[in-house]
């Protein structure tokens, strides 16, 4: 059976809070994520191989889970999702934990696609963590 998620986190030496407040703001996504240009309430801009691909943005966060979701919404009308939460590890250490759904992209392209989207995000999660403890 083909794998159609990923689930990775990284420990951050910053309180849960402070994580939450950084990552659930959608213009900080520019500053620690490789894809996203350009990112607003409502609209962002993402870089992938075929070039600059404007998408609609939704931020779904929940203060009391400490959760940050998101709802991109691609020209064509195909919809990827992402789910993320924090979650505090004694006062100033948090764990922030991403699970990485499949790309909105026929079957047959998944495996190579989620594959490099891995690779990606284990990069992007160390991007945070240096952002969050300079």
């Amino acid at each position: 059976m083909t794998k159609i998620h990923d689930v990775q986190s990284i420990e951050i030496d910053k309180p849960a809070s402070d994580v939450f407040a950084f990552v659930a703001k959608p213009k900080n996504l520019t500053v620690w994520t490789n894809a996203f240009k350009k990112a607003d309430g409502s609209s962002a801009v993402l870089e992938t191989p075929a070039g600059a691909t404007p998408i609609k943005l939704k931020t779904i966060k929940s203060d009391a889970a400490r959760t940050i979701d998101w709802r991109m919404t691609f020209p064509d009308g195909s919809i990827g999702e992402a789910f993320s939460r924090v979650t505090p590890l004694g006062d100033n250490r948090s764990i922030y934990s991403f699970v990485l759904m499949p790309p909105p992209v026929p079957l047959e392209m998944l495996e190579g696609a989620l594959q490099q989207q891995m690779a990606t995000l284990a990069e992007e999660l160390k991007s945070l963590k240096t952002v969050m403890e300079q």
